[in-house]
């Protein structure tokens, strides 16, 4: 894998993700107890022997910033080996990036020095575990200019997705934005391959077609929306198929595009169900992270006496059960939950206390809120609403270091 770098595009602003996004970018919003969502693309390119790897970072990066440097400096530069950001270097123009596209577009100088032979483009909002060396020996053995990596997907979860057809020997014949949705006729229900943002691209193919991209004025400078339909056109593009028998890590065949606060905490949820969806616990394909020094999880009585309980949860170092219950949620490090408090289907993270006697319910709290005393949330909607973000779903969330004792209400 020495003739390959991965490409991360790391510069969302996950508008749809606020206020989880409000100080940091969606790639660095926590993640199942202890990670941040870019630690799955970057575990990938660990295990699939990818060494070199820039992190194009954008909008609001000093979180992610701070967590590469924590938790992934684990590559050695005097071998050629890092994980290095990237911010806007404004050496072709004094914009910031306008798009995906000409966000590489701006690193094409980077790209040149690196002297790779094929360039792994990936997005790092995604929740999966894929092992890249086995999509590469597909793009290398099918003499391929493009590979697109691709997954089943039913017609009515599709919506908004780039659909691929593909003919003999996975050669793509076209790709286009799926329109069709839970209400379309029967006669085009069934199985759609989507994209999953996963693609490599030979050298001179990406240079090429980033050039000129960057010439044509109607562009959104977008991978999806300009460069692969072009590249179908005029350069042999082949898709992958997600989940086959290639590749070394175990196919549980889950990918996640968090795209709003339901998914999100749908994703997280998954993780509780007796046979999660995604393996977090295969030896050999573990998911690397920050992990700041803490002491264990434990449960202990409160002063009324009462036992700290929980059921089916997740716990991360140095929560604290002293006398309150909790069911089926996550809790970050740090968590403290105090006597007689019930938290229930939530996910806590870092820093959040929660007072004595309080309720909590199908709820996110940000990082430092601390619930005061009998505080009630996720049980009347209505209430909720003029305090907090509350999804279609029903799902409240708290904003990062909110203080309750001022009541700022959702305009």
């Amino acid at each position: 894998m020495d003739n390959v770098l991965a490409i991360l595009l790391a510069g969302e602003t996950g508008s749809r993700l606020a206020p989880l996004t409000l100080d940091r970018t969606k790639p660095a919003v926590p993640f199942g107890g202890k990670y941040r969502i870019i630690d799955f693309t970057l575990a990938n390119c660990l295990h699939s022997g990818i060494r070199r790897v820039l992190v194009l970072t954008h909008y609001k990066s000093y979180s992610l910033q701070k967590h590469l440097r924590d938790g992934w400096t684990i590559f050695n530069p005097e071998l050629g080996e890092y994980i290095t950001a990237v911010s806007p270097q404004m050496r072709v123009s004094e914009e910031w990036y306008q798009g995906t596209a000409d966000a590489v577009f701006q690193n094409l100088y980077l790209l040149n020095r690196s002297g790779a032979e094929w360039f792994l483009v990936l997005s790092a909002d995604h929740i999966y575990r894929m092992d890249y060396a086995a999509m590469l020996r597909q793009h290398i053995e099918s003499g391929s200019d493009v590979t697109i990596a691709c997954m089943e997907v039913p017609t009515e979860q599709a919506a908004g997705f780039s659909v691929l057809t593909t003919g003999k020997d996975l050669q793509v014949t076209g790709v286009r934005e799926n329109t069709f949705t839970a209400e379309s006729p029967p006669e085009q229900a069934g199985i759609l391959w989507a994209s999953m943002g996963v693609y490599i691209f030979s050298s001179e193919v990406l240079f090429d077609i980033l050039h000129k991209d960057h010439l044509q004025e109607t562009s959104t400078h977008d991978f999806r929306r300009d460069i692969l339909p072009r590249l179908v056109e005029t350069r042999k593009t082949c898709a992958y198929r997600f989940g086959g028998t290639s590749g070394r890590v175990t196919q549980d065949r889950y990918w996640c595009d968090i795209r709003s606060l339901d998914v999100y905490y749908e994703a997280n949820m998954d993780l509780l169900k007796p046979n999660p969806p995604i393996d977090l616990y295969q030896p050999d394909w573990l998911i690397w992270t920050y992990q700041q020094q803490s002491p264990p999880a434990r449960t202990v009585p409160g002063s009324s006496g009462t036992e700290g309980i929980f059921i089916n949860s997740i716990l991360a170092g140095g929560v604290v059960i002293a006398g309150g219950s909790v069911n089926h949620s996550i809790l970050f490090p740090g968590v403290v939950i105090e006597d007689e408090s019930l938290v229930e289907d939530s996910i806590l993270f870092s820093g959040v206390r929660i007072g004595r006697n309080a309720k909590i319910r199908k709820t996110i709290i940000d990082k430092h809120v601390s619930v005061p005393d009998d505080e009630i949330i996720g049980y009347d909607i209505k209430t909720d609403r003029k305090r907090f973000t509350v999804t279609e779903k029903g799902i409240v969330i708290v904003p990062k270091a909110y203080r309750f004792s001022i009541r700022t209400e959702i305009p």
